[in-house]
């Protein structure tokens, strides 16, 4: 019988968790429970401030899901931010900031597939040399209202694809309707990376690697919506976890 990609899933954390209010992980059982519907195993791996455990954890994985969370901090893209926007960013948290770019930094090394979600999208394309918008409603007046939490679940605007991305050839779509829970977004984009979705106000939805990227991971796909909370009822995003699944089980191929 062949054994079910093996999906590494990077957490949240909380400062203060359900038993004995300890440091502890968080994440929404969504995650797995799409990586479970698209045919994968997820394995949930601690945030812990080990080089080595992360390297060996990407070394025995299939394919790495960065998800979302809390704001990345800004002394990673913007350290002179103005002190009236940095205001609007929540607390930061390096230790998660570090275990990610460590994260990415192996995927990279080792070639995993990765899809990433939200502020995984956000920080991939900080530590590839990206910036962000670090609060949409103050640095890009008119634009549309992208932190709806109240409607996490449902579908609040549409974003449009490039025809010929990867992102349009899983989905088997040029337009989407996704939800939408951020209040920052992408920035300058990083230097391998291209864009394949945006909103219509021009924020970046969707970036994937530029074409010819070489010691890279063979799959990427990075999305600022969340298509954990929408796969069990619209079927394309469910195809963005069976696409990403499908490429782990072949090496990324």
């Amino acid at each position: 019988m062949k054994k079910s990609p093996l999906i590494l899933i990077a957490p949240g954390t909380q400062q203060r968790g359900v038993e004995f209010a300890d440091h502890s992980l968080s994440l929404s059982q969504k995650y797995s429970l799409a990586i479970t519907a698209a045919g994968g195993l997820p394995w949930v791996l601690p945030v812990l401030p080990d080089a080595a455990l992360v390297a060996e954890a990407v070394r025995r994985c299939d394919g790495v899901l960065l998800t979302g969370g809390d704001d990345v901090q800004t002394e990673l893209y913007a350290p002179d931010l103005p002190p009236a926007v940095k205001k609007t960013v929540s607390a930061p948290e390096p230790e998660r900031d570090w275990f990610e770019l460590v994260l990415i930094d192996e995927i990279f090394r080792q070639r995993r597939p990765l899809l990433a979600i939200c502020r995984g999208h956000q920080i991939l394309n900080v530590a590839l040399g990206g910036t962000l918008v670090a609060d949409i409603p103050s640095q890009l007046p008119g634009s549309l209202r992208h932190a709806r939490p109240d409607r996490k679940n449902e579908v609040v605007h549409d974003v449009e694809l490039n025809p010929g991305s990867r992102l349009a050839t899983i989905t088997g779509q040029t337009r989407l309707g996704v939800n939408s829970s951020h209040h920052q977004a992408v920035g300058r984009v990083a230097g391998l990376l291209q864009v394949t979705a945006v909103s219509a106000d021009g924020v970046i939805e969707g970036m994937e690697l530029k074409p010819g990227v070489v010691r890279a991971p063979s799959f990427l796909i990075a999305v600022q919506y969340h298509p954990e909370r929408l796969y069990d009822r619209h079927r394309e995003h469910l195809k963005l976890f069976s696409g990403f699944v499908r490429a782990c089980g072949r090496g990324g191929k």
